[in-house]
């Protein structure tokens, strides 16, 4: 009797070391995983804050103040804008197998 009662007294011992390692185990697991969670919130924190920055890196004013601040570029002045027009006779016959001469009316 005194043998069985110094295995249960063994495995209750062991079983209790075993809870305990466990719970010391699940709860670094845990702490391990609040702090993850917390870089993860930190890294969503950042990539909108990016975002937000290339909405105004990219926006058009900006864009045009850096091509003539920093490229010398201008906006040409209307006198020298030309407009090129298409002529309707000029355009070429479409693939369609039949001679050019005779492709347009």
């Amino acid at each position: 009797m005194r043998r069985v009662n110094a295995i249960l007294l063994v495995l209750v011992i062991v079983s209790a070391l075993s809870v305990i390692t466990s719970q010391h185990h699940a709860r670094k697991l845990f702490s391990q995983l609040e702090g993850e969670q917390a870089h993860a919130a930190k890294l969503g924190e950042e990539f909108t804050q990016l975002q937000l920055e290339q909405g105004t890196w990219a926006t058009n004013k900006r864009i045009e103040s850096v091509a003539s601040k920093s490229l010398g570029m201008r906006l040409p002045d209307p006198t020298d804008t030309v407009i090129v027009t298409l002529d309707s006779r000029a355009m070429p016959a479409p693939a369609t197998g039949i001679p050019a001469d005779k492709a347009t009316p």
